[in-house]
């Protein structure tokens, strides 16, 4: 069984404002960005931290979004990203325009961490304080991060430290949790697909898990007539209820075809990395209140490679407990 992997201290950068964004997460999705994406930032900042000694292993990152404002058309049914118009070119023709979907962005990143250092409450703070430097200079899922000089002095970078007994782990995780208030972390949610899945199948034997997550994509609206009453007298019931905030979202890649060696693949970026072509992965997802969350694995999402098998995936451990009223005192 696939688990998070162990750690012991959860870095929060607050209240990071991105600009322009990349709202195009998948060939399938649009919206919020691929949690990918900012994996592949916690592993560009592990390079760049270890570039400056400080001898840091990231081993999951966690989201919670604040505030977003996708850059699209408000016009009813049908919506259209707000595109820009490129330089023409040498020859004064007008260039082709590229679809590119943006988005702004207001969220809170928790990296789960190890090392040494994080166990001196003042060496700890101080490389909180570097690795928020370092996102400064770096892109987060294409976009730009916009300094604010008010609200960094009011939200400064912090380790939470998880090395305590049961208790203490948990009572730094709610107060931790507390202070990502407001705002909503996405979480991985297999076991809605797998129960709509297994639903479908009862009534249509022939139903594949894609029309399971096309059936969760959407809000599906049945006329749902009284009990003893005539067929004109019910009303109209979707089937949402009690689901929560549910999207579709992409979780990774898989391989169209054998890996590739270095520099073999005419116009790839980078020609000293072996190349693959692959496709996208779909999932369901949910966006959670932080308060909601019993413990950091649950929001915290994780790479689960196998280059053998052609599977390149990020995972997330959450499970569904009965949620209890929070005592906020």
């Amino acid at each position: 069984m696939v688990e998070c992997p162990y750690f012991e201290h959860l870095l929060v950068i607050p209240r990071l404002r991105v600009q322009n964004a990349n709202a195009i997460s998948s060939p399938l999705t649009h919206g919020f960005p691929s949690m990918t994406a900012f994996i592949g930032l916690m592993w560009a900042l592990e390079r760049k931290t270890e570039s400056l000694g400080l001898g840091l292993k990231f081993n999951a990152v966690g989201v919670v979004v604040h505030n977003h404002q996708e850059q699209a058309t408000d016009a009813g049914r049908v919506s259209a990203f707000c595109l820009t118009r490129n330089p023409v070119e040498k020859d004064g023709g007008t260039a082709a325009i590229v679809e590119e979907g943006r988005i702004h962005l207001e969220v809170s990143l928790v990296f789960a961490l190890q090392g040494e250092s994080l166990s001196d409450a003042q060496a700890a703070q101080e490389c909180a304080t570097q690795v928020r430097g370092l996102i400064s200079q770096m892109r987060i899922a294409g976009g730009t991060v916009i300094e604010s000089s008010a609200s960094y002095r009011r939200q400064q970078p912090y380790v939470a430290c998880l090395t305590g007994d049961a208790e203490g782990r948990q009572r730094v995780f709610d107060q931790l949790k507390l202070r990502l208030l407001p705002g909503f972390a996405l979480v991985e949610r297999q076991d809605l697909l797998e129960r709509r899945f297994q639903e479908m199948l009862t009534s249509s034997p022939q139903a594949t898990r894609v029309d399971a997550w096309l059936s969760l994509s959407r809000i599906n609206w049945r006329w749902q007539a009284g009990e003893g009453q005539p067929e004109s007298k019910g009303k109209w019931q979707h089937d949402r209820e009690g689901l929560g905030w549910i999207v579709p979202i992409p979780l990774g890649y898989h391989a169209l075809g054998e890996l590739q060696e270095a520099g073999s693949v005419a116009n790839v970026r980078d020609r000293d990395t072996p190349f693959r072509f692959v496709e996208s992965l779909f999932g369901v997802g949910q966006w959670l209140s932080p308060h909601r969350l019993h413990s950091a694995p649950q929001f915290l999402w994780y790479a689960d490679s196998h280059p053998d098998e052609g599977l390149y995936r990020c995972r997330n451990d959450y499970w569904q407990q009965p949620v209890d009223e929070y005592n906020f005192d």
